[in-house]
């Protein structure tokens, strides 16, 4: 990744103010940002996101978030239009990395940047394919307002515990406070899944810019993403739902084709090198492509 020096940029740490910057941002490169996906990514890491500026004008922004204490994750690698080529978001991206020390480092990359994410020494790891569809397709012969599949209900405070746990066997790093608000923030609705008194899956589904974005669904097996699936895209007939998976789980690829989704969009998921072992076999769909 080479690129001229930038002039008067100034890089800092941007708040949650600034957020709608970084957002409209991601919505105007058809990211498609979830509406309130602030607060939780800031209760994981208040200092992990950045932002670039030419005379207090924002040019530039990255998230660099730290899960903990061997492993970050960047996203919103973003640069004002009119200004890209001139170096602005190479001089982010290099301060920003700082913010990670010697934590791997994982990414969503689009497929124009992954070429020069490669250069700066991350490896692929899979494919993920958001397939996109509407609600009448998903349901699967459940009307709105229909009984849930067994099995599944909509999760309360006192499923936190057990949600996290369950979570952090999905996920290479723990991440409590970011669940804390994930799982409850405006517009967001939770399933979980028992078999008893066990966890066999969660869900997650939240409106964003352009209709609902479901991150993440985690489950033991096909038949619990199933159930949870339905359970969230119960009620939704019409509206335009997402759900970002990972191509190695071809179960998760058959759930959404079964549903009538198609592919609209890609990223590779890369390391800067390993990560903590995770069930990926579990992983129906990512969280986000932000914050992984």
């Amino acid at each position: 990744m080479t690129s001229p020096v930038p002039q008067n940029l100034v890089i800092t740490q941007a708040g949650l103010a600034d957020w709608p910057v970084i957002s409209g941002w991601a919505a105007d490169e058809g990211w498609n940002p979830g509406l309130s996906d602030g607060p939780a990514f800031f209760a994981q890491d208040p200092d992990g996101f950045f932002l670039g500026r030419i005379d207090g004008e924002p040019v530039s922004a990255i998230s660099v978030v730290n899960h903990g204490p061997d492993y970050a994750f960047l996203g919103c690698y973003l640069v004002r239009p009119d200004l890209r080529g001139r170096g602005h978001g190479l001089t982010t991206w290099k301060t920003a990395l700082a913010h990670a020390g010697n934590r791997t480092v994982g990414l969503d990359g689009v497929v124009a940047q992954q070429g020069n994410y490669r250069q700066s020494g991350f490896e692929l790891a899979h494919r993920t394919i958001r397939f996109t569809g509407t609600g009448t397709a998903a349901v699967t012969g459940t009307a709105a307002g229909a009984e849930a599949p067994a099995g599944v209900r909509p999760a309360g405070p006192a499923d936190l515990a057990a949600v996290t746990a369950y979570d952090s066997a999905c996920h290479p790093a723990d991440r409590p406070r970011f669940l804390a608000e994930w799982l409850t923030a405006p517009g967001h609705r939770t399933v979980v899944r028992h078999d008893g008194d066990r966890v066999t899956g969660y869900g997650v589904i939240r409106p964003a810019r352009d209709g609902l974005r479901i991150g993440p669904l985690f489950a033991d097996g096909a038949d619990d993403a199933r159930a949870l699936f339905t359970a969230l895209t119960a009620g939704t007939a019409g509206t335009e739902v997402s759900l970002d998976v990972p191509e190695p789980n071809t179960a998760a690829v058959t759930l959404a084709e079964a549903a009538g989704f198609t592919p609209s969009f890609e990223t590779a998921r890369m390391y800067t090198g390993p990560v903590r072992p995770y069930a990926t076999e579990r992983v129906f769909g990512v969280t986000t492509l932000e914050l992984g």
